[in-house]
């Protein structure tokens, strides 16, 4: 009942040793993840303690890979050092880099997000919560206690709306919470996600959150109508925003009509997304889905 990330993944934290990195692998290893390592070249052969946890420090992606068996990457190195870590962690050939980093320069996420692609590492991020497999394993800063395991896939641009949201609806749950990252560039997309949703035999219900700019959710609706048959319920964040101004995230520029709130609901509205006005009515409208199909 997961995409992406299982209670099976394994791992590894680059810049786990910085302050970031420690407080959240700390986090990360309390929601039950399985942490198997850190990477920083500079302490490479040394162990940090999380609690009753040692977890070992390894000087590369690969070495840790080869030791332990790791899969999936937790970046929390700064900005300037981003793209190197992903560089190295697709050239190690894990399967999953989940990038938090935020501030990372566009031309930057250009080139590891294309290069990941053709190495075959799925990259989530830049600049993103990363994501969770509630009751199974938690990829970075999402909070892993206002929620449960349950039927409900979420895809998210925003970090805040994913965890309202995953609030809205704990009593409910969810198989997993993606949150892609708004900037302009990022290397899983709403499309991504949901089409691992659609194959998911355990998720029932599908919660898209957009929020102004660009045309990603516009392109996911033509997705959702000719692809996806399960119930999908949306949320735009941004219809107060005024029109030629960047709002929020990087890639949250409206210009005339393209890429407002409003043409993004009647989009999704087209395709059959039930959308709602706030999170609280979408999450209303997550229960009437559920409610429909039992």
């Amino acid at each position: 009942m997961a995409i992406y990330l299982t209670k099976d993944s394994k791992v590894l934290v680059q810049g786990m040793t910085g302050g970031e990195g420690m407080r959240h692998t700390r986090r990360m290893l309390a929601a039950g993840t399985d942490v198997v390592g850190g990477v920083n070249p500079r302490k490479a052969g040394r162990t940090v303690d999380f609690d009753e946890r040692s977890v070992p420090v390894f000087a590369t992606v690969r070495e840790g890979m080869d030791t332990t068996g790791a899969d999936v990457s937790v970046v929390f190195v700064p900005p300037a050092f981003a793209k190197g870590a992903v560089l190295e962690a697709a050239d190690a050939g894990i399967g999953l880099a989940v990038v938090i980093t935020e501030g990372i320069p566009v031309h930057d996420a250009v080139a590891f997000t294309a290069y990941a692609h053709r190495t075959g590492t799925r990259v989530i991020g830049p600049n993103c919560p990363g994501l969770i497999t509630p009751g199974q394993s938690n990829a970075g800063i999402i909070p892993a206690d206002i929620t449960k395991p349950g039927p409900v896939g979420l895809v998210s641009k925003s970090g805040t709306l994913t965890y309202q949201l995953m609030y809205e609806l704990r009593d409910i749950g969810f198989s997993t919470c993606v949150g892609i990252g708004g900037d302009p560039v990022v290397g899983t997309s709403h499309i991504d996600c949901l089409a691992a949703f659609e194959a998911d035999p355990d998720t029932e219900v599908i919660v898209l959150i957009g929020e102004i700019g660009g045309d990603a959710e516009e392109r996911a609706a033509a997705f959702i109508k000719e692809n996806v048959t399960k119930p999908v319920v949306g949320y735009v964040a941004g219809f107060t925003a005024p029109e030629g101004r960047t709002m929020g995230h990087a890639g949250a520029i409206v210009s005339g009509s393209s890429g407002t709130a409003r043409a993004k609901k009647e989009a999704l509205q087209a395709a059959g997304v039930a959308v709602g006005d706030t999170p609280t009515e979408a999450g209303r409208l997550v229960a009437a889905a559920l409610g429909a199909g039992a």
